[in-house]
Order: structure tokens, then sequence, then C-alpha cells
């Protein structure tokens, strides 16, 4: 991560670039050196927002080039709602970017946890099947179950819409689930159904 430069060590930089000679004295033209400091200063303003464009490259820390980033990945995701919260946004081009995909447990216990579940587990469903399953029970399933999974939230959000942490539209003391739905939704596989255990 590169560091800018500040206006005292690029006035020193102009200093040491004047040429010889009593024009360019700083004792007998003093005046000289309020411009090299005037000039400094906005070097030192421009070398800052050279840093920022630096760092705004990589999305990991991207926070004025978030409009910029979504036009190229196709987002703000529409799960997100007509307004998403700004660090939604910015969550969402980072994932978009390094995401890879599957159909794992352990990739959609990762979209809950990125969603504010940090105990979200998977509970998955079973056919009857010969060997397996026992006559008399109850809920014996049918064969679609194998089909059927259920992602249990685990409770309260990590960062649950609250005093102090929520935007002003949002509905307090609530943690809307619209958003975890529809991303799961989307990348579930096309032959599954998913169900929702909210704790």
């Amino acid at each position: 991560m590169a560091i800018a430069h500040t206006a005292d060590e690029y006035l020193q930089q102009l200093r040491g670039l004047l040429p010889i000679g009593p024009a360019w004295s700083l004792e007998m033209a003093p005046e000289i050196d309020r411009i090299l400091a005037g000039v400094a200063i906005e070097f030192s303003r421009l070398d800052a927002r050279a840093v920022d464009l630096q760092n705004e490259m990589d999305p990991s820390g991207v926070s004025e080039l978030v409009p910029d980033w979504e036009a190229i990945m196709g987002l703000p995701d529409p799960c997100l709602g007509l307004n998403p919260a700004f660090e939604d946004r910015r969550l969402a081009v980072r994932r978009r970017l390094v995401e890879v995909g599957g159909q794992s447990r352990a990739y959609f216990i990762d979209v809950a946890l990125s969603q504010g579940y940090p105990n979200a587990t998977i509970s998955e469903h079973r056919a009857p099947r010969m060997g397996r399953s026992r006559f008399g029970t109850a809920r014996f399933g049918t064969w679609l179950a194998q089909f059927m999974w259920t992602l249990n939230t685990g409770g309260r959000q990590r960062q649950g819409r609250r005093f102090g942490a929520s935007y002003w539209g949002e509905r307090f003391g609530s943690n809307p689930g619209d958003a975890l739905e529809c991303q799961i939704r989307q990348k579930t596989p096309a032959h599954t159904m998913v169900l929702f255990n909210y704790d």
C-alpha cells in the first residue's frame, strides 16, 4: 500500500530543486518560499488522491468507486432491495469478484454468514429407502425429500438492525431475511428445494 508524501516533504523537495543564484535565495527572496509552500500543499493533495485511487482499484478497500465497480459487475444485486445500505453494496462488490460458487454445504453456510448469520447450519432431508427408514414413524417422507434441504439461520443476525447500527428508514429491531432467501435461492441447484428455518 502506497503512502502519500506530506506537504513538508514536498516543500523540502521543491527547495532542493531551486537553481543556484541570488534570485532564488530564500533569504533574499522569501516570497519564493511562500509560493513553494502553496505548491507543496497542492502536490501533497494530488499525491493523496493518487494513493486513494490505487486503493480503490482493489475491491477489498473500495469506497468511492462502488458505483463504478457495480456497473462493471452487474450490481446492485436485486436481492438487496431497492435501497441497499452502502456496506451491503460494498460487500456485494467484494463477493462478486472473489466468489467462485459451489453446491456444497460450506458454500451456502458462507452465503448465510455474509448476510450476518454466523450460526447457520444446513439439514439435508432423506428420501425413504429400504434399510434406512422405519415403518410407523411420523414424517416418513416422500421420494421428493431427497431434493429438499433446510437452511437453519441460527438466530439473530450478527449485525442486527438496532439503534446506532441501522440507517434511517430501515425497520427498527427487525432482522429481514429477504436478502438471504433471495441470494440462497439464486444459487441453489435447479432441481432442489430449499426451506428456511429462522430460530
